[in-house]
C-alpha cells in the first residue's frame, strides 16, 4: 500500500509544477492554439505567444467565410466556414501585433479586429 501512495504523491507533485497551458503545447515544442472567428470577432483575442516558439493557429470560421491577416508576419489566409485552417509560423519578433478579417463578412466587417501578442 505504500507503494501506490508514493506513486500517488510523486504523480501529484508532478502535475502541480507543471505549467497551466502544458496542453496547448506539443512534444514538439509548437505551441497550438484553437481560434474561433465569427460575428465580428476572434476568440481567443488577445491571442499570446512567446518569440522563436513555433506556432500552428487553428482557424474555424463557424458562421460564414472570414480571413485572418496578420501583417507582421506575413500572413493572410481564408477561413472557410467549418473548415479549420492551420497557419504555422516563428514569430522572430516581440511586441502587439494587430490582425483583422480579410475576407468581406458583413457591415461590422471592419471592427473584426485582434492582437497578436508577442512575448519574449
Amino acid at each position: 500500500m505504500k507503494k501506490y501512495n508514493i506513486i500517488f504523491a510523486a504523480l501529484f507533485a508532478l502535475i502541480s509544477i507543471l505549467p497551466l497551458n502544458a496542453q496547448n503545447t506539443g512534444s514538439s515544442g509548437v505551441q497550438e492554439i484553437q481560434v474561433t472567428a465569427k460575428k465580428y470577432e476572434f476568440s481567443p483575442d488577445p491571442i499570446r505567444v512567446k518569440k522563436g516558439q513555433p506556432v500552428k493557429l487553428i482557424v474555424t470560421a463557424t458562421d460564414h467565410d472570414h480571413g485572418i491577416q496578420i501583417d507582421a508576419f506575413h500572413i493572410k489566409q481564408k477561413l472557410k466556414k467549418d473548415q479549420p485552417t492551420t497557419i504555422e509560423f516563428t514569430p522572430d519578433k516581440a511586441g502587439s501585433f494587430p490582425f483583422k478579417c480579410s475576407v468581406f463578412c458583413g457591415i461590422h466587417h471592419g471592427s473584426m479586429k485582434g492582437t497578436l501578442i508577442v512575448e519574449e
